[in-house]
């Protein structure tokens, strides 16, 4: 009895066809993966743009401008549009000619498009005046 025993070298066509698959998957959740966070660390950039615009504005009531009710609207960076609400605040027991104390209640939205989506930014104030301002 003259029998060889034939030792497998290598791998065989459905072992590489398994890995192949397995590699394929993998590559294509880790690409998913890094895609994503892409794309939040864009919209996270869009999000700390408007709130800085609107700080900005925010912190010109009342300093570089009279504070006075109305809305004014701008655009910055071509890209975000901006409008400043500025109203007179009541505050109840205070009387602001006795006091000479004139509140104001602040707000500036931010808002922009991003792709198919409508972002938007909000930020609300307090600010006081010492004089009442009317158009």
């Amino acid at each position: 009895m003259n029998t060889k025993l034939y030792s497998q070298k290598g791998f065989s066509l459905l072992e590489i066809l398994i890995a192949f698959s397995i590699l394929a998957l993998s590559l294509g959740v880790l690409l998913n993966i890094f895609s994503g966070g892409l794309r939040r660390a864009v919209i996270s950039d869009e999000y700390q743009q408007a709130i800085t615009i609107a700080q900005s504005i925010l912190s010109k009531a009342g300093i570089e401008e009279e504070l006075q009710d109305g809305e004014t609207h701008g655009e910055e960076l071509e890209k975000y549009q901006w409008t400043q609400l500025i109203q007179a605040f009541e505050v109840d027991g205070m009387e602001p000619e006795t006091t000479g104390i004139f509140p104001y209640h602040v707000t500036v939205t931010v808002e922009w498009e991003a792709g198919e989506n409508n972002r938007h930014v909000e930020l609300v104030t307090l600010k006081l005046s010492g004089e009442k301002n009317e158009k």
